[in-house]
């Protein structure tokens, strides 16, 4: 196996990968040359190399070859199977959307059915990126929407019609009637997409009830700090809010994961180790498992420290005026997030408040070529992970020890009506009075299932992404 220089997850790192030695070759085409790219780093970190066809077709297109080499999950036939791993087109546009940059409204949303089985849809704003097109216009979480472009949302058209061209769009806005349908509002916005870099740490507060300290945060992704930036800047966020929280003498916390669907595994040590009861850089946090080909170079490379994961030493932990922890979550939560939860049950209680989360216990690296002649990208699930203690059974999801969904009437963040938010201060509280306080009615809207969610179409699909140590 040769050793050449890839690059891993956002950051311009050395890594290894395999390739076969050249030999005078007949002229092929441009795919028949990425498709051998493709195939050699996939023998090297592809987690279910064994499972690699021998004698792959290098005729077909790149995205289509791709799909032939993966190990693919069946229900029946391969439940252990991979539903995760993607290439793109563009390297470079990978790497940046994985770090929170695109090309955007800044409108997180979710489409719904107007009834059960029903062709008709309606959109429900979940969030808003500051300073994004969607805030100029005016929109705000709990906001509906009915149109856009003049045309009414439709399981056929809604994905064309939110996501086609980079051009203008006209939103027409939804209000409730009084029998709790979502109808056509004279309320119009504009807005066009542009470039953005989205702060994942969106929203934090103080909830104080009697003698509860309540901390609650909003954290969309696990992102160390802006893309092509060495500064954490997001990691120091975090960072800055717990210590404030610390000051503040909280004794329970809240952290809302519902639209996180993952990111860096060093962030997730990070806020880890903002929340550990008793954690030291001694403890791990979690335990990374690669295949048999990979795992003796980055033995060889790196050590064997390489393939566990420890807490960091923070001043600004909280977890020791904490018993436990209180995580929100939804049917979207995924990758890094379980991987806090997991990591984080072995050294106190996790309580998880919400839907049941994806189920994503790997994690993947991204492979460019690092002299720029393949355009490229590939991001192939690479690691299995577990915790301390060697658990790693969540390949289903996490299971809610109180389920709620947030339903179609949404609040804004830190509101006691929210369903999850609220069941979690209820827990916290203890009474059903306490419950009724802080809030538990909400408007009755007639509603049938989510068709989509805008924030499983974010980049990583609920990855989690991995950096080596600087040598």
């Amino acid at each position: 196996m040769k050793v050449k220089n890839l690059v891993l997850l956002l950051a311009v790192v050395s890594l290894l990968a395999s390739c076969r030695e050249k030999t005078i070759e007949p002229v092929v085409t441009a795919d028949q040359e990425v498709n051998e790219w493709v195939y050699d780093n996939m023998k090297t970190w592809y987690y279910w190399n064994d499972k690699l066809p021998a004698a792959p077709n290098y005729g077909q297109g790149t995205s289509q070859f791709f799909e032939s080499l993966l190990y693919r999950f069946d229900a029946t036939l391969r439940p252990d199977g991979d539903r995760f791993s993607w290439i793109q087109e563009s390297a470079d546009e990978l790497k940046a959307s994985l770090s929170g940059e695109s090309k955007t409204t800044g409108l997180e949303f979710r489409v719904v059915r107007y009834s059960s089985g029903g062709n008709d849809l309606f959109g429900i704003v979940t969030y808003v990126l500051p300073n994004s097109p969607a805030a100029a216009a005016g929109f705000k979480r709990g906001d509906y929407f009915t149109k856009v472009n003049g045309q009414a949302l439709t399981v056929s058209n809604y994905y064309n019609l939110l996501y086609t061209g980079d051009s203008k769009k006209t939103f027409t806005g939804g209000t409730l009637d009084g029998s709790g349908r979502v109808v056509d509002s004279n309320v119009t916005r504009e807005m066009t997409p542009t470039v953005l870099q989205a702060n994942p740490v969106h929203f934090d507060t103080l909830i104080t009830k009697g003698a509860k300290r309540i901390g609650y945060v909003v954290y969309h992704q696990f992102i160390p700090g802006p893309n092509g930036s060495s500064t954490k800047t997001y990691d120091q966020q975090l960072d800055n809010i717990f210590a404030k929280f610390k000051g503040q003498g909280i004794n329970e916390l809240v952290i809302d994961f519902r639209y996180n669907r993952g990111g860096y595994v060093s962030s997730a040590t990070n806020l880890a180790s903002l929340i550990g009861r008793g954690v030291t850089s001694s403890d791990v946090f979690s335990i990374k498992e690669y295949n048999k080909v990979i795992t003796p170079e980055l033995e060889k490379q790196y050590g064997k420290d390489f393939f566990s994961d420890k807490f960091l030493t923070k001043t600004q932990n909280v977890g020791g005026n904490l018993s436990r922890v209180f995580v929100l979550t939804s049917g979207s939560t995924a990758s890094a997030s379980e991987l806090l939860i997991n990591g984080l049950k072995p050294y106190m209680d996790v309580v998880v408040v919400g839907l049941r989360t994806t189920g994503k216990n790997v994690g993947s690296i991204t492979l460019s070529d690092d002299k720029k002649k393949i355009k490229w990208g590939i991001q192939p699930i690479v690691s299995k992970s577990f915790n301390s203690q060697r658990k790693s059974e969540y390949t289903n999801g996490f299971t809610p020890n109180f389920e709620k969904s947030e339903g179609v009437v949404l609040y804004p963040y830190g509101d006691a009506r929210d369903p999850l938010l609220g069941e979690a201060l209820f827990q916290i509280l203890g009474t059903r009075a306490a419950r009724q306080a802080v809030g538990e009615e909400t408007p009755t809207v007639k509603a049938g299932a989510d068709v989509y969610s805008s924030i499983d179409e974010k980049a990583g699909g609920g990855n989690m992404f991995y950096e080596l140590p600087r040598r």
